[in-house]
Formats: C-alpha cells, sequence, structure tokens
C-alpha cells in the first residue's frame, strides 16, 4: 500500500507491460525493435539504474520476443536485483569478450532499430560494425510518447514530487532576499527539496533584477537589492519522479509596470491551464498562453516553448510549441510555464505542472499565483 511518504512501489508486472508496449509502439512505427542503454529509458522500462561506462549495457526489445538484458558480468548481480529483472532475459559478457558479438545475434542483420537518446556513440558504432546494413533512429524521433502517458503510480509520485515543490515556496518566502547573494537564495531551495524529499535536485534558478530577463539564468554573486524582481525555478527528483515550478516574487512593493507585468503573465498562465484537455493538440496550450501576451504588446519577449513533459527527466516530450500537433491524453504531464523577459530591467515566469484528466487538466503546483512580496 502508499502512503503519503511512500508510494507503491512499481512491480514486475508494471515493467513487464512497460516493456511490452515498447515493443510494440516499435512494430507500429515501422521499427525492428529498441536498444535502451543506461539512462531515464531504462529505468522507466526496468527499475535498473546502471553507471553508463565503456563497458556495453543494453535492453533489447523486439515485438513478439522476450526483452533481453546484455550486460558485463561483474554487473549480472546487480542487474538480477532490480525489480524489473523477472520480466527479463539477462546475457551477460566477460572483459576480454566482444560484447557486439553478444548483442549482434539478438538482432535482425537488416533492421532499423529505436536508440535511447543518451547511448554512446562507441556503442552504437560497434552495433553497426557488427551489423553494417542495420540503422538506427534516436527514440525522440521514432517514439517520443514513449514515456509521456503516465499510470496511476506514475501520477501519485508527480503529485508527491509537486507538493514538494510547492512546500519549498512556502517556505522560501519566510527568508530574508535583501542584501543576501542568488546563490545564497539557491542554496536554501536545494536544502528545502531536500528536506521535503526530494533525493535530487537538477536546477534552482534564482534570477535577480536583470538576471530574470535570462530564463536560464544560472545563480550568481549578484546581491539582491530592495526593488528588485526576482525569478524562482526550481525542482528535482522525489520518488524517481520530477518536480518543476516558478514563482517570481518581489523584494518589496512593486511599481505598476511590474505588477501590470506580472498580471499579464498569471492570465497567460492561466489560459495556457485552461486550454488542458484530451484531444487538444500540444501546440493550442502554447497557443492560448501567448495569444494574452502577445494581445498585451509583449509577445516578442516571451522567448520560449510554453511547456515540456515531465517524469523520470525533468524535460522530456511532450512540448507545448507551435507545430507540435500531437493529441494531449488523459495521463500526460507537462508544465505550463509563460514569461516575459525585459533585457537589462527584469523578468516573469509562472509555472505549473498540469496532468491531463478525462475531462480537462489538473494542476500538481497549487501555491498562490499573485506576485508574493519578500523582505
Amino acid at each position: 500500500m502508499s502512503s503519503p511518504n511512500q508510494p507503491a512501489p512499481f512491480t514486475a508486472d508494471d515493467y513487464r507491460a512497460r516493456m511490452t508496449r515498447a515493443a510494440d509502439a516499435a512494430a507500429e512505427a515501422g521499427l525492428a525493435g529498441v536498444l535502451v542503454a543506461p539512462g531515464p529509458d531504462l529505468v522507466h522500462l526496468t527499475g535498473y539504474r546502471p553507471v553508463n561506462t565503456e563497458r556495453l549495457t543494453v535492453l533489447v526489445l523486439t515485438p513478439g520476443q522476450d526483452p533481453v538484458l546484455v550486460v558485463p558480468t561483474l554487473e549480472a548481480p546487480d542487474a538480477e536485483g532490480a525489480v524489473g529483472a523477472p520480466a527479463l532475459t539477462l546475457r551477460d559478457w566477460t572483459d576480454g569478450k566482444d560484447p557486439y558479438a553478444v548483442t549482434a545475434p539478438l538482432l535482425d542483420g537488416r533492421g532499423r532499430f529505436g536508440v535511447s537518446d543518451n547511448t554512446w556513440a562507441m556503442h552504437l558504432l560497434g552495433l553497426q560494425r557488427a551489423l553494417p546494413d542495420t540503422s538506427y533512429v534516436s527514440l525522440t524521433e521514432a517514439l517520443p510518447m514513449l514515456r509521456a502517458v503516465k499510470d496511476s503510480h506514475e501520477l501519485e509520485r508527480l503529485a508527491a514530487a509537486g507538493a514538494a515543490a510547492d512546500a519549498t515556496y512556502e517556505e522560501i518566502l519566510k527568508v530574508r532576499f535583501s542584501g543576501r547573494k542568488e546563490t545564497d537564495i539557491a542554496a536554501e531551495l536545494a536544502d528545502l527539496l531536500k528536506r521535503f524529499g526530494h533525493s535530487q535536485v537538477d536546477f534552482t534558478v534564482v534570477g535577480s533584477g536583470p538576471n530574470g530577463a535570462n530564463p536560464h539564468h544560472e545563480a550568481g554573486d549578484r546581491t539582491i537589492e530592495r526593488g528588485d524582481m526576482v525569478v524562482l525555478d526550481f525542482g528535482g527528483l522525489k520518488h524517481g519522479y520530477g518536480s518543476d515550478t516558478s514563482r517570481t516574487v518581489h523584494v518589496g512593493e512593486p511599481t505598476a509596470e511590474e505588477q501590470r507585468v506580472h498580471d499579464i503573465v498569471r492570465e497567460a498562465q492561466e489560459a495556457g491551464c485552461r486550454a488542458v484537455r484530451p484531444g487538444v493538440a500540444c501546440q493550442e496550450i502554447d497557443r492560448a498562453a501567448r495569444a494574452v501576451i502577445t494581445e498585451f504588446g509583449y509577445g516578442e519577449r516571451f522567448i520560449h516553448r510554453t511547456g515540456h513533459g515531465i517524469g523520470v527527466t525533468t524535460h522530456e516530450p511532450p512540448y507545448m510549441i507551435e507545430g507540435e500537433e500531437r493529441p494531449l491524453v488523459p495521463g500526460m504531464c507537462f508544465s505550463v510555464e509563460p514569461g516575459i523577459y525585459l533585457p537589462g530591467r527584469f523578468g516573469v515566469r509562472i509555472e505549473d505542472i498540469v496532468t491531463v484528466t478525462e475531462d480537462g487538466g489538473r494542476r500538481l503546483n497549487t501555491t498562490a499565483r499573485e506576485m508574493a512580496t519578500v523582505e
């Protein structure tokens, strides 16, 4: 059973179902199979989290065949201990042997395979030497929706990560900003995320004053001053699933212009969230948020997409951007994060993670979106 502090564990059957879906999706895409190196795709499909090294580890998924995980002999005990191990066959190879010769018989020698994006070039080239008539395509290109639709257990983890990020924001509002460096606030954000259960902190953006006009500003030595707008964007992994939220605060009382820009972004973010429902194309979320900002004359200052998917990584497909015509499906999770960036002056961004429900969308972040003032 799950609890507020510990979600229900994934089972071998969960991983078996994921691997079957991946193999079926490969067949539907006209691929001979899927090859998965260590990284987020392997964790998602098997629960196994090895280090990606010069020794070949690869999961081979082919339609109608049992999954096979090729591993170095010295790492076989760890692979056998993975939750998903009962759902696959292990095939090990020893140092001094050719791992590509072990893998080649598992593959159609003339097939086209989807390959996880983080596969090392040396391993892909090794397979190509062993099987020169094969061809390969990245999974993001061939099967971008492989991890996009989350089941109830995954949604539970994403909700817990979102709640931890919300708790972090509530606490950071209590600390003093003025007279301190951006790096000081970033360190406190990281500590709070960990206090509220994150095992990994991926980013803590603290963009004060003119630095807020850079959407991916890395916290630096700038001293935050009274009168600054401060963009806060932070997240990481809890229970293996991501959080990502943004709020923009002000040190002391904002000017009328600063308040107006913040209100426009808040209205745009609300419009983007309202547009979420099954069957709507991803680009419609971007269009809904962008239309508000454009209407108020700041269209050229909204310089990034409206959102990105989230799951076992904090950025993954689907993307809420013009040209992405894939329809939303219940279980998809992604950010809605419009912004306005005024170079040399300040920036504003507001971000929630939203999941698609059967009849609309549900925010996984619930903290106030009105501009908070801090000391």
